[in-house]
């Protein structure tokens, strides 16, 4: 009697799939790598933005980050880029599962004309990176009554 090991295949985030291709000269890891699940997970960090009466408001969940692990920054005058990266944990143990992500992730955003990207604050707290820019005020037009004459 032999013990098979078998994933669950209804657990969403179980990787224990067999590679049915692994030893093949084609399969993982040699000629044709593939992207680890890992990275790929990570790669697109999630960001909500909102728009308020005064600001512009990006929050991005990046849990596990220090803030000297992100980078806030403005080109062009009008892109907002934050990106960061989770580094792997250096894997001299035997490990039997490694389920949290690493990596990078790099997002852009083109702010609209009436952000004031010179006026940038970010800060982080519990894991979630608040980006707020201000907006500009609208100057409302000139409203001047006319008399009809009649």
């Amino acid at each position: 009697m032999s013990l098979i090991r078998r994933s669950n295949v209804f657990d969403p985030f179980s990787f224990d799939l067999r590679d049915p291709f692994d030893g093949f000269p084609f399969g993982s890891g040699s000629l044709f790598p593939r992207t680890s699940f890992d990275t790929a997970s990570f790669a697109g960090a999630r960001i909500d933005w909102k728009e308020t009466g005064e600001a512009h408001v990006f929050k991005a969940d990046v849990p596990g980050l220090k803030k000297e692990e992100v980078k806030v920054e403005v080109e062009d005058g009008n892109i907002l880029q934050i990106s960061g990266e989770r580094k792997q944990e250096e894997k001299t143990d035997t490990w039997h599962r490694v389920e949290r992500s690493s990596g990078k992730f790099l997002r852009r955003f083109r702010l609209p004309d009436n952000a004031k990207p010179e006026q940038i604050k970010a800060s982080m707290e519990n894991g979630v990176l608040t980006v707020t820019v201000p907006k500009a005020e609208v100057k409302k037009p000139d409203v001047k009554s006319i008399q009809i004459s009649g």
